[in-house]
């Protein structure tokens, strides 16, 4: 194990050391003595970061309980709508509603691509009664990733990370991955989400591969740099210190929670994920393991631009939890009216998303928080599982994009292209977007509604 001097880019700190013979970064938070007088923005006058993501759930919603009653700022919900969760978060969260799906349809796969892309799938091949596809235009994250990497690169131009598992599809990228480069003739070009928390934590630490035992012989990451640490302690003012400690406690607390023993009931084959227990995927669980480490990453400025695949287009996923036994792509098509098992595990998705917006607006950046500074946008390939529909498209834009998004506004307009959303979650990144889209997806029609300028 060894120690290098603390490296300062412009706007970042980063301790680097060895651990087990690899290369480790742990990069820290914004400190106050980075920022100007007014804590508005560092002290060279570059803008505080805004960061990008795009959070993804399959099969749609229940749309009698979703949808905000009125149209306008400070939207609510009752008790039993599946976005009763978001409602002490509203203040962040705007709810759009009526728009759709412009590009030739199929039922999931032009959805899909329309929402995370905004524009049309292309077809590669049939299968059974349906088709293969992939997504002929990047996807939105990684149009963000792009751009930011133009202005400053980051560690990782962006991250991808699933929750719930993949069950298998034969009908191509649009089903497996959500985030997407773009695709000319069918080939795969995808970033795949991983799905292991374990996995995506060593990718954070660059730790490398290694088995469990060899995980426990090079010990902590924070070891790696404990010299760096100290002398950074040091030069920090009081209230630095006092976030600094926060940061590595929650380094730390996120490292010891993967590293315990995994429960006694089910020998699971792979010790590095959240095994199942009694046939029930952990969702919660690894939701929550996902989130920490998505915010510690954008805390440590590893990446500005993310995607979180909560679960797949048309996923399988069982929410055991609210009493479904069957996949929730299955379960759409078979569940009776009025498909409250549909109901309660949209409802249940929700508030795994307030999880995380929880998780963001609690992590200090700058003077703010995370949450002051991203644009997060939410959506899923089709209005309803048991309709397929493509109108009325639910979707929300999370965040306050550096203070570019009101937050607390339910927009709707009925007909209008998906592509509007898209590129106002953008704008909130900071993208200077004046169109968006393509083909018959293209528009020139921001919501500004949901801006502040």
């Amino acid at each position: 194990m060894s120690a290098r001097k603390i490296e300062r880019p412009s706007r970042r700190l980063f301790l680097r050391g060895l651990l087990g013979g690899a290369a480790v970064a742990v990069g820290l938070p914004i400190f106050e003595m980075m920022l100007n007088g007014n804590g508005d923005a560092f002290a060279d006058g570059e803008d505080i970061p805004t960061r990008f993501g795009l959070w993804f759930f399959g099969n749609g919603v229940h749309l009698p309980t979703w949808t905000p009653p009125t149209v306008g700022p400070d939207w609510t919900v009752p008790e039993d709508f599946g976005l009763a969760p978001l409602l002490p978060y509203k203040e962040y969260v705007s709810v759009i509603s009526g728009l759709s799906v412009m590009t030739p349809r199929h039922p999931h796969h032009s959805g899909m691509s329309a929402v995370c892309s905004g524009g049309p799938h292309l077809k590669i091949d049939d299968v059974r009664d349906t088709i293969v596809s992939t997504m002929k235009y990047p996807s939105i994250d990684q149009v963000a990733a792009q751009y930011f990497q133009s202005l400053a690169p980051n560690p990782y131009k962006s991250l991808e990370v699933a929750v719930t598992r993949f069950r298998g599809t034969d009908e191509g990228t649009s089903f497996q991955h959500l985030s997407h480069n773009g695709s000319k003739s069918g080939e795969t070009n995808v970033n795949p989400s991983e799905e292991s928390p374990h996995a995506f934590f060593d990718r954070l630490f660059n730790k490398g591969a290694g088995s469990p035992q060899v995980d426990r012989a090079r010990g902590s990451v924070l070891d790696a740099v404990s010299g760096q640490i100290k002398t950074l302690q040091g030069r920090l003012g009081a209230k630095d210190k006092q976030r600094l400690e926060q940061h590595l406690t929650s380094i730390s607390e996120i490292e010891s929670r993967l590293n315990l023993p995994i429960g006694e009931c089910n020998k699971p084959d792979d010790p590095g994920v959240f095994p199942d227990l009694a046939s029930n995927e952990q969702i919660a669980e690894k939701n929550k393991a996902v989130s920490d480490l998505v915010a510690l990453a954008l805390s440590c400025g590893l990446t500005r631009s993310f995607s979180i695949q909560y679960s797949t287009c048309g996923s399988g996923a069982v929410f055991w939890m609210v009493g479904a036994t069957d996949g929730q792509h299955y379960m759409n098509h078979t569940e009776p009216a009025p498909y409250t098992k549909q109901k309660d595990a949209v409802r249940f998705t929700m508030g795994q998303l307030a999880y995380f917006l929880d998780r963001l607006k609690n992590t200090p950046d700058a003077t703010g928080n995370l949450l002051d500074h991203s644009s997060i946008f939410v959506c899923t390939e089709h209005t309803e599982g048991w309709t397929h529909a493509q109108d009325d498209l639910p979707m929300l834009l999370c965040g306050k994009g550096g203070g570019r998004l009101r937050g607390n506004v339910h927009y709707r307009q009925e007909g209008g292209s998906a592509s509007r959303a898209l590129m106002t979650a953008l704008r909130g990144a900071g993208l200077p977007l004046t169109e968006f889209g393509y083909e018959e997806a293209h528009t020139k029609e921001r919501i500004a509604e949901l801006e502040t300028a």
